[in-house]
């Protein structure tokens, strides 16, 4: 499995502290049959300043520190990119990196607070050719208010990347409604970890893709951890790598057709905004 969002460098955001946890959350991605890892640190202005050379260089020096305690891992380059003006200049001049340098760009929106001019600011990326991987908007506080948002951007080209943990409940109930209706609906075209620690936030994979497999099929799910994982790496233009369920006009799984017989609303009520 490919795992394309990991806060695995030590000391540069708020994932591993040091050489010892990343070492720590790198064997236990290895257990769980992740052979690849994106490490994708924060990159927001004024709180964490990392930049596409900081980035490599901390990768280059992390790579030779699992090859000497014979950690079979390959690690790649990325960021978790704040959705900030400016971004198509960073990318162009090499301070904001993308996803192993494809057009692909992880875009982490406000946790608790919908940005202004959101769909705009997705579409100008596009228009730069960029691909924005929209980065676990089953967690955001405002998802409830604004599902419909992230669906007319997945349709329109975004991508949606779940966390793995949000789908097992690791997260809550709150995020693991969403991330399912994410998945039973077709919007989630990559499964990724966003570990941070390794046992608050780990770097499990496996699990969830066999959440999604229960809901949408082993094809589906194994496209999620691994198929299109492996086309972004390759810089696989979009529109050649297996397309999503709702863009296939795929049934809803059973599981998802049982809901929509409940209503999601009702559904969502019963849960408890609160979870």
């Amino acid at each position: 499995m490919i795992d394309l969002h990991c806060h695995l460098l030590p000391a540069i955001d708020d994932g591993a502290v040091d050489l010892s946890m990343a070492l720590e959350m790198a064997r236990i991605a290895q257990a769980d049959g992740i052979t690849t890892i994106a490490c994708t640190p924060h990159i927001y202005p004024g709180l964490y300043e990392n930049t596409g050379p900081g980035i490599t260089a901390g990768i280059a020096d992390l790579q030779g520190q699992l090859q000497q305690a014979g950690i079979d891992l390959q690690l790649v380059c990325g960021a978790d990119v704040h959705l900030v003006p400016g971004l198509v200049q960073g990318v162009a001049e090499g301070r904001v990196p993308t996803l192993a340098g494809s057009r692909y760009l992880l875009v982490e929106p406000p946790h608790h607070v919908p940005p202004p001019r959101l769909e705009e600011s997705i579409f100008e990326l596009m228009a730069a050719g960029l691909v924005p991987v929209i980065t676990h908007p089953e967690r955001l506080s405002w998802v409830e208010d604004h599902y419909e948002v992230f669906v007319r951007l997945a349709e329109r080209g975004a991508w949606m990347q779940l966390t793995a943990g949000a789908l097992t409940g690791r997260h809550g109930r709150r995020p693991k409604y969403w991330a399912e209706r994410f998945i039973d609906e077709g919007h989630c075209m990559i499964l990724a970890t966003d570990a941070h620690h390794p046992q608050r936030r780990p770097p499990l994979l496996a699990e969830a893709r066999e959440a999604a497999a229960r809901r949408v099929g082993t094809e589906e799910a194994a496209l999620m951890v691994q198929g299109r994982p492996a086309g972004i790496l390759a810089d696989t233009p979009p529109h050649s790598l297996p397309a999503s369920l709702a863009s296939r006009g795929a049934a809803p799984s059973e599981r998802a057709a049982a809901a929509e017989t409940t209503g999601w609303r009702a559904l969502w009520n019963k849960l408890g905004r609160r979870a």
